[in-house]
């Protein structure tokens, strides 16, 4: 975990680029949508020049169809979207020796509540996000992931 000096840094280094949507959102988090705008969040990405991931998991009702509509909406190696370790693996290891990262802002809309893929599945798969947040923290990588339940 950044102490809160380098945390302060990067953000500082985002920022010089000019403020924007995201000036009062940590550069490695993971939280709720809230009151931004799927589109607006796209746009800042591009104005940052960082990696847009987005998934819609409407359809999904399983872990297992979270976990594929992810992997395909990311467009990721199928074998990515087997499993939690699998899609961590990716999000980290993965994308780090793919080459310098400038930042990547993903959401995750309308996650499932249902039977089979209940509050302990969400959190599960959220911790592989914060879990991913925390690695591109320590190459001062901005991360930050927002989601919505449906």
């Amino acid at each position: 975990m950044l102490s809160a000096s380098h945390q302060r840094d990067d953000e500082s280094q985002e920022h010089s680029t000019g403020g924007g949507l995201l000036r009062a959102v940590p550069v490695n988090v993971v939280q709720s949508i809230r009151a931004f705008r799927v589109t607006e969040l796209q746009s800042e990405a591009i104005r940052l020049e960082q990696h847009f991931l987005y998934a819609n998991c409407a359809q999904a009702l399983t872990r297992q169809q979270v976990l594929i509509s992810i992997a395909e909406s990311f467009q990721l190696p199928k074998p990515y979207g087997k499993n939690y370790d699998a899609l961590r693996d990716c999000l980290t290891n993965v994308f780090h020796k793919a080459g310098e990262q400038s930042g990547f802002l993903v959401v995750l809309e309308q996650l499932p509540n249902t039977q089979k893929f209940d509050k302990e599945a969400r959190e599960n798969l959220l911790d592989v996000f914060r879990d991913a947040a925390d690695f591109w923290a320590e190459k001062k990588v901005p991360f930050r992931v927002f989601f919505s339940f449906q």
